[in-house]
């Protein structure tokens, strides 16, 4: 039974890895058939070719995956590996012909994995266990010798040599009798004496290293001739001794060195100090310590990282000196100079002390190395939304980070499925960060919720993270509840400061990117344009007309990411949305938007000739059986169908649409009808069915499916009486 190189518990079957840290390493395969890779495991892999369709990689000789385009993170085109280059793959699955499906692998670097292991076959074992064998089998038996009688043997390198004339130094130059025969402890005293006589004097030679003597052994291995240098100039420094002083971030461990990222006020970068492999190096050295190190700077696969000479721990004056650089750096960096909203638009400039709030808090959540997690409705005014901040903010952490792959490591954008932040969303989040703090170091991160999180619906969501002490921020151009306002650091929304506005959350959201990252304020002119339905400000109209997109270009991004919204909703897609909203010259857009049209159309017109038409109390509704009358499980989704299908058909001020199905149900109504007190009053109509408000920005209400019937009357009755 082995062992874990992780966390030391035993594995059965001789193994090196435990179930829970399979992903947490990299495995060198040395088999010669695909039946012996493992799903879901890491592989050191190298690049074959290039097909239309993907990467062939191989894992061994004779062995080779498929790593398809639609598992890259990014444009096939835009990847930079060349035939022969060392790459990183997961393996996803072996089909029954022997075919290797490869997915993605944001980690490429052995030092961003927490061990590295051999996979012989089916057996496991560490790489240095490689060069043990193989130093074994080259030790001959007493008695006996490798090379021939007639023969002498060579020597393969410089350390066989010497070990052969150790041997010829020490051998006695007559047989020792068996009266003569030197005692263990004799042995070790001439061994210590011969060494005191060829010491110089001058302590261990060069190369030798005290027993006594460790990695850590502090300030005494300071260059004193050193100069501090700033973390952000270490690009140009590659080759360089240098001394940085700052805050470590986080630390992992990997199966060589142990990695600790550090940021001082002018960049972040990744510090390798390495004891032996898999080896805790500065162990008291923990996150949010002010460290001093002296290294040399490298360049590993395009990152730059310092490899550590040395490494002390600064208290005192000294370490105070690191914090108040830090905080200094902090306050001059994070907080925006001022909000100047897109298009002037002057209710977004009223809500100007909240939005530079959230930009500060996004901002120095960059500069403190902290990752941000983006949450956002999967809807087209949602991916607006979080496209605008995600356009804002990667540049910021390219900025601030040496590592090239940061931006995947600092931000993550997750769509949810509903424009509630719920029990699910909030418990896969929590799951998330919990994991990547326990088994990475990561802090805690800032999540961003844009068109979610401000209603009483979200409050068991918000609830669980304010357990964990993580900060939120929350903005919402629709209806907010006032009793958000305490659940979250930040809460910006009309409805809360009574703005009264005709906002669109990502015409709200992309003002906010733009005090972010000013930068990038020309790439966001047309986003506003693009999150309205109907009724679009002239305003923005205008500046999206400016920035060079007219009418119906607008409509053609709208539509394309509403479509690409849906399909493969928990998915931030990023790639594809930058290139609709950002990169597109016109072609890929108007693809998907004629698939929109042609889908949406379809639906519209089942639904048009099966809509139950009724008057009550002089209000005209139209009622939908969205479980017999729609495809539930393709394009469109109800709420954007109901959408829709109200536009077309409301004639009049007083006319509702209603979607039914089995037990949930949406309103849309042209008059300003409160949902809440909709399903209020129904809940009394129909006091067996349990019916309750699940989403107030879409109309959303969930009763049980057992009193259906009763629920639609009860419905129509209470929307009849709130126009």
């Amino acid at each position: 039974m082995g062992s874990c190189i992780i966390c030391g518990v035993d594995v059965d079957g001789g193994g090196r890895i435990c179930d829970p840290h399979q992903e947490d390493v990299v495995f060198d395969f040395r088999g010669d058939s695909p039946d012996q890779l493992v799903s879901n495991r890491f592989y050191r892999g190298v690049v074959d070719g290039y097909a239309e369709f993907g990467v062939f990689i191989d894992l061994a000789p004779g062995v080779t995956g498929l790593l398809h385009r639609s598992e890259l993170d990014r444009r096939l085109d835009s990847l930079d590996w060349e035939p022969g280059d060392e790459v990183f793959v997961q393996v996803k699955g072996v089909r029954d012909n022997g075919n290797i499906d490869l997915a993605w692998s944001i980690r490429q670097a052995d030092r961003e994995f927490r061990g590295v292991l051999v996979q012989d076959g089916d057996t496991e074992h560490l790489p240095e266990e490689d060069d043990e064998e193989s130093d074994a089998g080259t030790d001959a038996a007493p008695g006996e010798s490798d090379a021939s009688d007639d023969e002498p043997a060579e020597e393969s390198d410089d350390e066989s040599v010497a070990v052969d004339e150790v041997a010829e130094a020490t051998e006695p130059d007559e047989p020792t009798e068996p009266d003569e025969v030197t005692e263990p402890d004799e042995v070790t005293e001439e061994a210590d004496a011969e060494a005191d006589e060829a010491d110089d004097g001058n302590g261990p030679d060069e190369g030798e290293v005290d027993a006594d003597e460790t990695v850590e052994d502090d300030e005494d291995d300071l260059d004193d001739d050193r100069e501090r240098v700033g973390i952000g100039t270490l690009a140009d420094a590659v080759g360089d001794a240098v001394r940085i002083d700052g805050e470590v971030v986080s630390v992992r461990q990997t199966g060589g060195p142990t990695v600790f990222e550090v940021r001082d006020e002018t960049g972040v970068v990744d510090v390798a100090a390495f004891v032996e492999p898999g080896v805790r190096a500065y162990p008291d050295v923990e996150v949010g310590d002010a460290v001093r190190i002296d290294g040399e700077v490298e360049s590993h696969r395009g990152d730059v990282q310092v490899e550590s000479e040395a490494l002390v721990l600064l208290e005192g004056e000294e370490s105070e000196a690191v914090r108040r650089r830090l905080a200094e750096a902090l306050t001059a960096e994070a907080r925006p100079e001022g909000l100047q909203p897109l298009a002037g638009d002057e209710a977004v400039a009223e809500l100007a002390d909240g939005l530079l709030d959230a930009a500060e808090a996004i901002r120095r959540a960059v500069l403190e190395s902290r990752p941000i997690v983006v949450r956002h409705p999967a809807t087209a005014d949602g991916y607006v939304a979080g496209a605008a901040v995600e356009r804002a903010v990667l540049p910021l952490i390219r900025d601030e980070h040496a590592k090239s792959d940061a931006e995947y490591h600092y931000f993550t954008r997750r769509p949810l499925d509903d424009p509630v932040y719920g029990m699910d969303a909030a418990t896969n989040d929590a799951t998330r960060m919990l994991q990547d703090r326990d088994r990475h170091d990561e802090q805690l991160p800032l999540f961003l919720l844009v068109g979610t999180g401000s209603t009483v619906e979200s409050a068991d969501g918000i609830d669980l993270l304010s357990v964990y002490g993580v900060d939120a921020v929350v903005v919402d151009a629709e209806v907010a509840d006032p009793e958000t306002r305490e659940a979250v650091d930040t809460l910006v929304s009309p409805q809360i400061d009574g703005v009264d506005a005709d906002l669109s959350t990502g015409a709200l959201v992309a003002s906010l990117a733009s005090a972010v990252n000013d930068e990038v304020r020309a790439d966001l002119r047309h986003l506003p344009a693009v999150s309205y339905w109907a009724e679009t400000p002239d305003r923005y109209v205008e500046l999206a007309r400016d920035a060079g997109y007219d009418a119906e270009r607008v409509a053609e991004l709208r539509e394309a990411i509403a479509l690409e919204a849906y399909y493969q909703s928990y998915q931030d897609k990023r790639e594809l949305v930058a290139d609709l909203l950002f990169e597109d010259g016109g072609n890929l857009a108007a693809h998907v938007s004629e698939q929109f049209r042609e889908k949406l159309e379809t639906e519209i017109q089942t639904a048009t000739e099966n809509v139950v038409t009724e008057a009550v109390d002089g209000v005209e509704f139209a009622v939908l059986d969205t479980d017999g009358y729609t495809h539930r499980y393709d394009f469109p989704p109800t709420p954007l169908l109901l959408d829709d299908l109200h536009r077309r058909n409301a004639n009049g001020e007083a006319y509702a649409t209603v979607g039914i199905g089995t037990d949930e149900l949406y309103v849309r109504t042209t008059a300003d009808v409160s949902v809440r007190d909709v399903a209020e009053r129904a809940a009394e109509l129909a006091p067996n069915a349990d019916v309750a408000t699940a989403g107030l920005r879409e109309g959303k209400i969930e009763f049980l499916s057992g009193e259906r019937d009763a629920v639609e009357d009860a419905v129509v009755a209470a929307v009849a009486e709130s126009f």
